[in-house]
């Protein structure tokens, strides 16, 4: 006995899976008495941004989660159990990410900001300066051990002045870097912003020396009028076998 495939109903439409990048109606803002038109253009892209909108949706404090999760998803440097140190953390986007990956019972993060940030359970919070006389102690102590992984998602404040503001982005990730020779483990990963241009020539150098792997990438909810691009260092060499 042989049997028909019933045909497909075609008014019938497989459901679709959404994703960050699919495209919303538009939203237009309009100008308001007080408001400059930096500000509203400013509350029109975030109005309109795919990535803010799935943050919301998904509960993440900010965009930039997807950031880290991108750079995770192509270099897997994050892993369960890590203990690891989140710099720059405000206002937890990737201390969240980390800690879904690592684990709040198995892994241990420490943020750290200059800014206020509201805490997040199964993380150790500190606000405070990072380029402050004694951060790096305290930071430390908070970790109680050798890190796995240092994550740096810091930038400063500009002023405008773009010799002066490349100076200082340059300057928080020498700094940043320092630290995380500091407190690496053998093997561990360092991941931080920088921009156009990524590691300047002594400071890029100096990280394939003491890493197995350096590397630069833009992940796709990077905008793309932004400078910023991350270097994921891997593989930490015990200081000993330099």
């Amino acid at each position: 006995m042989s049997f028909r495939r019933k045909p497909k109903d075609s008014s019938v439409k497989e459901k679709k899976t959404s994703s960050p990048t699919d495209r919303a109606q538009a939203v237009r803002v309009k100008t308001a008495k007080g408001r400059k038109t930096s500000s509203t253009r400013w509350l029109q892209r975030q109005l309109n941004d795919p990535y803010v909108q799935a943050a919301q949706n998904q509960g993440l404090r900010s965009r930039a989660a997807f950031k880290i999760r991108e750079l995770n998803d192509k270099y897997a440097f994050l892993k369960s159990g890590q203990w690891i140190v989140d710099l720059g953390a405000a206002p937890g986007g990737w201390t969240q990410e980390a800690l879904h990956i690592i684990g709040r019972d198995r892994g241990k993060i420490v943020a750290v900001d200059v800014q206020e940030m509201e805490d997040i359970a199964g993380a150790i919070v500190i606000q405070q300066d990072f380029l402050e006389e004694g951060a790096n102690e305290r930071i430390i102590k908070a970790l109680g051990a050798k890190a796995d992984g240092v994550i740096s998602d810091m930038a400063p404040f500009t002023t405008g002045h773009q010799s002066t503001d490349h100076l200082r982005i340059i300057a928080l990730v020498e700094a940043a870097y320092t630290f995380a020779c500091q407190i690496l483990k053998p093997g561990g990963y360092f991941v931080a912003k920088v921009f156009q241009g990524g590691t300047e020539g002594s400071l890029y150098a100096d990280m394939q020396r003491r890493f197995t792997k350096v590397r630069h990438a833009k992940p796709p909810s990077s905008r793309k009028e932004s400078p910023e691009v991350f270097v994921i260092a891997t593989g930490f060499k015990d200081q000993e076998k330099i």
